[in-house]
């Protein structure tokens, strides 16, 4: 009976040792795949070069997403409260140009995780019924974000008009100023075709471009004819001037976000003294819209509004002629005033 049991208890044994053998050498090469994967010094990648330790990306980006949900309202006081989150008065502004591509560059920045953007046009500056609810109000109205955070708004007019620079400076005299400039005939088309598309989109008629930017009275360029006046960019940065100096200004080249924006937003990083973020992972081009996309992360993507990159009409080429070389002793004083050239006619 003893004989017949032993080939069935040495199978048995077999089967033991060959599975704890098995299980040896999985435990062994396991522990040796978590060795390389461990990093040579966990401690100091957490550090920066000077030592400070830096918020990682991811965590970051987790931020943003909760300040997307506080954005929609749904917050209470006590969450706002334990998560640290402020409305701060901005840091920087973008104060121009109309039509210069000012909602790019503040789509653009806001892939920073360092910068927070007010989603609408305040209008506080140059909105004198807005001015008079004062500061408080103007505080309202910015986003909720983090102390390592900046603020960033954005409201075209505020160049134009004649009051917003005293306004500012009473607010804060050494905030940053950011101005989006294209070449100066482009820009003054682009402002008609917007205006158009809105008579159309009324079914209202509207006068050729032609006609507004050319006096019919002394066939030379109209002056009084708003979209003309916003695109002499040196006159109303003189009345800046008289505020605020020249250093606290940074000049964006709007044709240039539109196809070559990386460099653009790394002299806004360094101007602004934020560490540089903004990489071509962020940026892709949409060959169907002609423009560059945002990519803030793996799941999140976003182009901006199809109004964007509207068709220009047809204008005159002799109107763009004389509108060029009017425009061009203006942009030569710009450049100078500035300390930045553009290839503009």
């Amino acid at each position: 009976m003893l004989f017949k049991q032993q080939p069935l208890l040495r199978q048995k044994l077999f089967v033991l040792g060959s599975l704890a053998i098995g299980s040896l050498l999985y435990l062994v090469a396991r522990v040796g795949s978590l060795d390389r994967l461990q990093p040579i010094c966990p401690i100091d990648g957490r550090f920066g070069p000077h030592g400070q330790e830096e918020i990682p990306l991811r965590t970051l980006q987790f931020k943003r997403g909760l300040l997307h949900e506080f954005r929609k309202g749904n917050a209470t006081k006590e969450q706002i409260r334990l998560h640290n989150l402020v409305q701060e008065l901005p840091k920087a502004i973008i104060i121009g140009v109309r039509k210069g591509g000012t909602r790019a560059l503040l789509e653009m920045l806001n892939l920073h995780p360092a910068v927070v953007k007010a989603s609408q046009e305040i209008h506080f500056f140059d909105n004198d019924e807005n001015y008079a609810k004062g500061i408080e109000w103007y505080r309202k109205k910015m986003p909720f974000s983090y102390p390592h955070q900046i603020t960033i708004e954005k409201s075209p007019a505020y160049f134009i008009t004649e009051e917003v620079p005293e306004r500012i400076y009473k607010m804060n005299s050494s905030i940053k100023l950011l101005i989006i400039v294209r070449e100066p005939t482009t820009r003054a088309i682009s402002d008609y075709t917007q205006v158009l598309e809105g008579k159309e989109r009324k079914n209202k008629t509207y006068y050729k471009f032609e006609q507004l930017a050319i006096d019919p009275n002394t066939c030379e360029v109209n002056t009084k004819y708003k979209a003309v006046r916003t695109s002499i960019y040196t006159k109303h940065l003189e009345r800046w001037l008289k505020y605020f100096p020249i250093e606290q200004f940074h000049i964006v080249d709007g044709d240039r976000l539109i196809t070559e924006p990386l460099p653009e937003l790394q002299l806004v990083e360094k101007f602004l003294n934020l560490p540089p973020r903004i990489s071509q992972y962020n940026l892709y081009f949409n060959a169907t819209r002609g423009f560059y996309c945002l990519r803030f992360n793996i799941v999140f993507n976003k182009c901006l509004a199809g109004s964007k990159g509207r068709i220009h009409p047809e204008v005159d080429p002799s109107v763009i002629t004389k509108l060029r070389k009017f425009f061009h002793p203006f942009n030569q004083k710009f450049y100078q005033i500035t300390g930045r050239t553009f290839n503009w006619p």
